[in-house]
Parts: C-alpha cells; structure tokens; sequence
C-alpha cells in the first residue's frame, strides 16, 4: 500500500475494534489501535499477548480492518 492509502485507512480504522498491521519488516501484529494523525505515528496493543508496539506510517506494509 502506498503511505497516503494506509494514513486514509488509519485515519477510517476509529471505527474499527482491532485491525492487523503488516509491517515491513515481515512482523504481523493483530490488536486496538491508536494513532496520531499529526505526526503520523501510532501504537497497536495486543491485550492476549500483552505486547505493544509503537510505529510511523513508514514502517507499515499493509493493514486490514477487523
């Protein structure tokens, strides 16, 4: 995805209960979102696995709302 298609679809993802983010390096991570349109950042929180990992819309390969 090209980064304007995934900061449209993080800017939708409010809506959405968890959503799964392909990162670039190969890492898939499934959970609740939060996200910074300002400065294009956000963190995915996976409650199951207790893991939160902080990302920029560059980091980001593909993501799909759940």
């Amino acid at each position: 995805m090209i980064p304007e298609k995934i900061y449209d679809t993080l800017l939708g993802s409010r809506t959405a209960d968890k959503v799964t983010i392909h990162f670039k390096d190969g890492r898939a991570i499934h959970g609740a979102l939060i996200f910074n349109p300002f400065k294009g950042t956000g963190r995915i929180i996976n409650i199951d696995q207790e893991l939160s990992v902080d990302f920029a819309i560059d980091d980001i390969r593909d993501l799909k709302l759940n």
